[in-house]
């Protein structure tokens, strides 16, 4: 966040719009399903001033930002129409998908934090080297890969998409219960133990929204015991396999369901 005094010329980096967006709102406490647009708008152009001033390159997706606040500002100055009725006058927030973005950027967030802690805590564990001499080729050796390692070939993926084509195909957004629903019919379309390469679906998302999307459907699937992320060989692909509650998880549509009410 921007400080006030003109002696002090540190200025905060941020990894895209949304990150200082994000970081706006909640250092001020203001609720995210009602941002003051003026107000939010006025402090994120007076960052960008205070880059440029800085001689800091903060990206186009920046500049897009602030024109997509000032097109959301300019919206809700606008008057309503009286001669509207009341399901017209009751018409779509001009914040609304700007609030979806913010909560869905800090969802991601959040869980690349919880893992970024989980790979700290995992590097100062010290084992012992000599334990394979106590275990088997035939023993189960649990996950053979990380969800810090499925977040980094995540990340890779993503700068992928960056260079292909972009196809704008009018469609509903698709939800993170919506991904969990796909992806626990693909396991459904296949044997008990066959694994799913998950890199492969996500390669298959036409836009970025869809990716984060799988990647949230993923997590929770982890969070629930309905998979596990494994990794034949070292540097292989990255695959998701049942994990032996996958039946009970998905007996009834009550795990989606609540899934369903926490991305609303």
């Amino acid at each position: 966040m921007l400080v006030s005094s003109p002696l002090d010329i540190h200025l905060e980096e941020y990894n895209g719009p949304l990150d200082l967006l994000l970081d706006l709102i909640r250092k001020q406490q203001i609720d995210i399903k009602d941002i003051p647009i003026a107000k939010i708008t006025a402090q994120y152009l007076e960052y960008l001033d205070r880059a440029r001033e800085m001689d800091i390159d903060l990206g186009s997706e920046f500049v897009y930002m602030a024109a997509t606040l000032i097109h959301i500002k300019s919206k809700m100055l606008l008057p309503r129409d009286p001669a509207l009725g009341k399901e017209e006058d009751a018409e779509e927030d001009p914040r609304q998908e700007l609030v979806e973005r913010l909560l869905e950027h800090e969802r991601f967030k959040n869980a690349a934090e919880m893992l970024q802690q989980k790979r700290m805590i995992e590097e100062n564990v010290w084992s012992n080297p000599q334990i394979k001499a106590f275990s088997s080729d035939e023993d189960d050796p649990g996950l053979a890969v990380t969800l810090f390692d499925l977040v980094k070939a995540f990340g890779e993926v993503l700068d992928r998409a960056k260079l292909r084509p972009v196809y704008e195909v009018e469609q509903a957004d698709v939800t993170v219960p919506d991904m969990i629903r796909n992806l626990r019919d693909r396991f459904l379309a296949v044997a008990p133990d066959q694994p799913i390469f998950i890199l492969r679906i996500f390669e298959e998302q036409r836009s970025r929204r869809a990716m984060i999307a799988l990647f949230l459907a993923v997590l929770e699937m982890v969070r629930m015991q309905a998979v596990e992320v494994t990794q034949k060989d070292l540097f292989g692909e990255i695959a998701l396999r049942r994990h032996q509650n996958f039946d009970a998880v998905f007996a009834d549509e009550q795990p989606i369901a609540t899934i369903e009410k926490d991305y609303i």
